[in-house]
């Protein structure tokens, strides 16, 4: 969930000088800070039980996984952000002068909420998508088990669509040796809870 701050334009070293004392996270978009605001039960259970089991089928392997609090550049877009999943093939990319942005992601993952949905899907897709490592992207709904897994193509000049449904069904990563069953994804998640949330301005 995001909220915008301002109509006001900040510079990328106002944004950090900012962000590197702030209690909370933000994204910055081309000159916009927004806000972004803490997940519900169930968007936080399944970024842990994706980033866990990532976690443990790649130990001793050349890959680290973030969550959440890892800040993402990227430079083509000029967007800093947040996947909520990151696969990062090692060596870490440190964005110039600094020890705490990353540039190489190979694998993101957002979980969508009601007001990051769209942005998820189109605008943010659309930047990760200039990001020459970036290879594989899953979108994952919160509110039933379905998932939305997007592959970059070996030509790197198309991505191929592969949509998953119900607990019973295999989510297989392309960029190393990993699957995962929707219902080891959704474990613990009640899709019983009515759990809304304040449309972000700008959002939809």
């Amino acid at each position: 969930m995001t909220t915008t701050l301002n109509q006001r334009t900040y510079t990328v070293d106002e944004y950090l000088a900012q962000e590197t004392q702030s209690e909370e996270r933000h994204e910055y978009r081309n000159g916009e800070i927004v806000l972004m605001t803490g997940g519900t039960p169930n968007h936080n259970q399944i970024t842990l039980n994706l980033a866990g089991s990532l976690n443990f089928a790649l130990r001793r392997q050349p890959y680290r996984v973030f969550v959440t609090d890892q800040r993402l550049w990227i430079p083509a877009q000029q967007v800093y952000t947040y996947p909520d999943v990151m696969v990062v093939r090692q060596p870490l990319a440190l964005q110039a002068g600094r020890n705490d942005t990353l540039e190489n992601p190979l694998v993101i993952a957002e979980v969508l909420s009601q007001s990051t949905r769209s942005y998820d899907k189109d605008r943010k897709f659309a930047a990760y998508r200039t990001i020459a490592s970036f290879s594989e992207y899953l979108l994952i709904d919160q509110y039933a088990p379905h998932v939305e897994h997007y592959t970059q193509t070996e030509s790197q000049e198309a991505w191929l669509f592969r949509e998953y449904d119900g607990l019973d069904a295999t989510v297989s990563l392309q960029a190393f040796e990993f699957a995962i069953q929707l219902a080891d994804l959704y474990d613990k998640v009640d899709f019983s809870v009515e759990e809304t949330e304040a449309i972000a301005p700008g959002e939809s």
